[in-house]
């Protein structure tokens, strides 16, 4: 059986993560940190993508990817290749997706941080740097490793965005959220398509068991050291 779909999935989902983790780490702490009203906007902006049909975000996409658009035309003409219908292409819509997940998990793990550490490491002269690295994301690690856990496994399973910026091309850009769907829509009735099916179905949900394991370890960590 061609395994590409969950080999793909895995580099699409590592990389998303490591993605997110830079940039919801950076979005949280700034908005953990912001003005009230800042807070505000900026925490709608950054959580909308988790409250949107990922078919929704996928169409939004392709009207900011695509090659009769801005940045999909500047990609064509610069590189002389689309933004869309790569594998790597379902990064940029597998980030979009889970990006919130790894933001308000970091975001809260950040306000729970007592700031009364931070201000003693001052009075030491230490300096906002070392405090983050050093006191600061140190005692939110459990919170953050969470995030970027759950990130991970929203990664593997998102298809809608996926879908529309990718499509499905057997051993180009399937992953396995497609090979299901594709394998339910075209052999669902044949006996080889249904072993196939729960295959795949099997991967997912033993993954899925697994991270959600984890998460609540890390949860559980947390919970006692607090």
């Amino acid at each position: 059986m061609d395994l590409f779909p969950l080999w793909n999935s895995l580099r699409i989902a590592a990389i998303s993560a490591a993605l997110v983790f830079l940039l919801g780490l950076a979005a949280a702490y700034y908005v953990a940190r912001a003005p009230r009203l800042v807070k505000g906007v900026l925490d709608v902006v950054f959580t909308l993508p988790l409250v949107l049909p990922p078919t929704v975000v996928g169409y939004l996409l392709i009207l900011l990817l695509g090659p009769n658009h801005a940045l999909g035309a500047a990609a064509l003409r610069l590189f002389g290749s689309k933004l869309l219908m790569h594998w790597w292409s379902a990064v940029f819509a597998v980030t979009v997706v889970v990006f919130p997940m790894m933001y308000r998990t970091a975001r809260g793990a950040f306000e729970s941080f007592d700031e009364d550490l931070a201000a003693a490491a001052r009075t030491l002269g230490l300096s906002n740097r070392y405090i983050f690295w050093r006191i600061r994301l140190p005692a939110c690690r459990p919170g953050i490793l969470a995030g970027v856990v759950l990130a991970f496994a929203r990664a593997l399973g998102e298809y809608g965005a996926t879908s529309m910026v990718v499509g499905f091309i057997p051993g180009r850009t399937a992953v396995v959220a497609t090979q299901v769907a594709f394998l339910w829509q075209n052999q669902g009735n044949t006996e080889a398509g249904r072993r196939a099916l729960l295959f795949w179905i099997a991967i997912n949900v033993t993954i899925s068991a697994v991270v959600l394991i984890t998460v609540n370890l890390l949860e559980r960590r947390r919970t006692v050291k607090s």
